[in-house]
């Protein structure tokens, strides 16, 4: 007599934009039950739990501000009640704001610096607090914390904070068999890299990795199937997935 396997399950934050989706579907494809966390974008994060459930996965959507610990905290239990726990978080929500230092509206700091640095920790406190033994968190990064590309000093300023903390809670974890890892994208061809970069610097970037391409939303979702599943020795680390941009 066999046994019928409990499918992990997964939260994915950001979930409708480019890198998110394709996560989603990555996992879901492994069998995996996804939580589908949105912020504004309902009708993408609809349409993926339908694209799921249409082929008899399971899925569903939650909406919620990163930043907000409350609203986070309720977000876990709703996935916690749907799917009777969590294994795999991976949050790939954030914003980027491009212009020099120099000149760089405030404002606009404080709203990077709040969702990516402070939606971070809200979401790794939360998974700390929640993910099963066996299980993995996944937080985002980007390779311009090595390229240092002039006009993403705010960014990389809130991606490098992403690093420390992901590095730090890996040894905060230990003895609980949870893994704890950052992906840092390089060029990668999703709407957030693309919006307001024309052909010629898209092209140039494109023309800098090894592989003379931009990475795709599949690619980086490969990698964290990698982490969320099979790379039990990999912890601790943030994996460049920049097809060899240095």
């Amino acid at each position: 007599m066999t046994t019928q396997k409990t499918p992990r399950v997964a939260l994915v934050t950001g979930a409708s934009g480019g890198i998110g989706t394709a996560v989603v579907q990555k996992l879901a494809s492994e069998g995996y039950s996804i939580a589908v966390h949105y912020a504004g974008n309902q009708d993408k994060a609809d349409a993926l739990v339908k694209e799921i459930t249409a082929v008899g996965g399971s899925a569903i959507a939650v909406r919620g501000d990163i930043a907000d610990e409350t609203a986070m905290q309720k977000l876990f239990d709703e996935v916690e009640q749907k799917f009777g726990g969590i294994d795999v978080v991976v949050n790939t929500a954030g914003i980027m704001i491009l212009a020099p230092i120099a000149n760089y509206d405030l404002d606009d700091f404080d709203r990077v610096i709040r969702t990516n640095v402070r939606g971070t920790f809200v979401i790794s406190q939360q998974a700390a607090r929640r993910v099963r033994s066996g299980g993995a968190i996944i937080n985002f990064s980007t390779t311009v914390t090595r390229t240092q590309f002039p006009s993403y000093g705010p960014y990389v300023a809130s991606k490098a904070a992403v690093e420390g903390m992901t590095l730090i809670l890996a040894r905060e974890l230990r003895g609980k068999n949870i893994t704890v890892n950052t992906v840092a994208p390089g060029p990668t061809a999703t709407p957030l890299f693309l919006d307001g970069k024309d052909e010629q610097t898209v092209q140039s970037l494109s023309n800098a990795a090894p592989l003379e391409r931009l990475g795709q939303p599949e690619d980086i979702a490969e990698t964290v199937a990698n982490l969320a599943g099979p790379a039990r020795w990999i912890n601790g680390q943030t994996i460049f997935a920049n097809g060899g941009l240095s």
